[in-house]
């Protein structure tokens, strides 16, 4: 399958704790309703399984949207029609302690819709200052070693900081499911140090958490 550039954005929500369950469902629901939207390529939105860096416990977030756009005209279309301001405005920010966005290119190889029941492990990296070019490379090196549990891999540099938080590199690694990931974190645990070895110097600092893509009934209004 030829490689298809596609734009990624990926949005972290902290909802506050004392939000109604009811509240949550709401936003949730109105996120994927997106998906209708004819420049959306892949939507997906949803409670984070966990968190798997200090970073990420330290920063709260407790859901999830990621979606996929053919060019950045269609993300920009996206992000000011009507229909997901309305979604933003009315059911995301008023339940809303904190929200940052990362967006990406890729040239994507494999599916732009994830199945569900994937799992997906986030990786969103501030590199130290004069790092990222280096850090990218890294990248590439050990996209190219990827035991064969790993599904796709995306990566690449934030075009979007105002909501970044500095965080300038985004990565994402999916599975054929959630035992696929955790049988690669037990099997390949020396791999998986020996990245965490090469970029770590790079970093100032990480986020990583994990999700799982629903299924079709949760996703669907």
């Amino acid at each position: 399958m030829a490689a298809v550039s596609t734009v990624e954005h990926v949005v972290l929500f902290k909802i506050r704790e004392s939000t109604d369950q009811s509240k949550i469902d709401a936003m949730m629901s109105g996120l994927r309703s997106l998906v209708s939207l004819d420049v959306v390529s892949h939507l997906t939105a949803g409670p984070i399984l966990r968190h798997r860096s200090s970073a990420a416990s330290a920063s709260g977030f407790t859901h999830l949207l990621h979606s996929r756009y053919r060019s950045k005209e269609d993300l920009a279309t996206y992000s000011a029609h009507p229909a997901h301001m309305a979604v933003v405005m009315e059911l995301g920010l008023p339940i809303s302690d904190d929200v940052m966005a990362v967006d990406w290119v890729v040239d994507l190889d494999g599916p732009v819709v994830p199945p569900p029941g994937s799992a997906m492990r986030l990786t969103l990296a501030k590199p130290k200052e004069g790092a990222t070019a280096e850090l990218m490379e890294t990248l590439s090196k050990v996209k190219a070693s990827s035991p064969a549990a790993v599904t796709q891999v995306s990566f690449g540099e934030n075009f979007s900081p105002a909501r970044a938080k500095g965080h300038g590199v985004g990565l994402l690694a999916f599975f054929s499911s959630l035992e696929e990931l955790d049988a690669m974190d037990a099997r390949q645990k020396d791999l998986v140090d020996s990245v965490k070895e090469k970029v770590r110097p790079l970093l100032e600092s990480f986020i990583v958490l994990d999700f799982v893509v629903p299924p079709p009934d949760d996703a669907s209004l």
